[in-house]
């Protein structure tokens, strides 16, 4: 049995283009609710805002950071645990 390498299995042609991921969303701020967790804002490649709450889990699109800082004003639960890896 032979192996070939995925990086030989296919190359690509001169009218096909290889697919690149976007670069990851970047943090760019963090903002404490009033149970002690965090909500956090990214921003993605296209420029677009998202939230993630790590004390109710609310994941949004924030069209704007006010989005934030108000979800960080209202939420009250504390900050969920971190699974351990089995």
């Amino acid at each position: 049995m032979s192996v070939i390498p995925i990086s030989s299995a296919r190359r690509t042609t001169e009218t096909e283009t290889e697919y690149a991921f976007p670069p990851a969303p970047v943090l760019v701020s963090s903002i404490p609710t009033g149970g002690g967790a965090d909500v956090h804002v990214y921003q993605d490649s296209d420029g677009s805002l998202s939230s993630d709450c790590t004390g109710c889990g609310e994941y949004a699109w924030a069209l704007n950071p006010e989005f934030a800082h108000e979800h960080a004003a209202t939420c009250i639960r504390p900050p969920r645990p971190l699974l351990a890896a089995a």
